[in-house]
C-alpha cells in the first residue's frame, strides 16, 4: 500500500505527555493535527500511515495563550489535537517515528 503525501499534511506530531502515553494503555493515541483538518481526514490518515484500523477520532481545539516574553506581549497559536482509538490488539510505537 503506498503512502499518499497528502497524509503527512494532516498529521502534524504525535503528543508524548503523560496523560497521552496513560490513555495509550486503552488502545489511544494522540496527535497534534492542521488546524483545519476534519476527522473523515484525520482517520484516513493514520489508517494509511501506520497500517492499522481505526474505530474512533475525537478533537480538540487548544486555544492560544498570551504569553509576556522580555516585556512584549503575544499569543500563542491554536492548535488542534486528535484522540485517535484504535481496533483492540492494534499499537502505534509514536517514539520511532515515520
Amino acid at each position: 500500500m503506498t503512502k499518499d503525501a497528502r497524509h503527512y499534511d494532516v498529521i502534524v506530531a504525535p503528543v508524548i505527555t503523560e496523560k497521552a502515553t496513560m490513555q495509550s494503555e486503552a488502545s489511544k493515541v494522540v496527535f497534534k493535527v492542521r488546524i483545519d483538518a476534519t476527522k473523515p481526514q484525520i482517520k484516513a490518515a493514520v489508517e494509511q500511515l501506520f497500517d492499522v484500523k481505526v474505530t474512533a477520532v475525537n478533537t480538540l481545539v487548544r486555544q492560544g495563550k498570551r504569553k509576556v516574553f522580555r516585556g512584549y506581549k503575544g499569543v500563542q497559536s491554536d492548535s488542534k489535537r486528535a484522540v485517535v482509538t484504535l481496533q483492540e490488539g492494534q499499537s502505534i510505537d509514536v517514539t520511532t517515528g515515520l
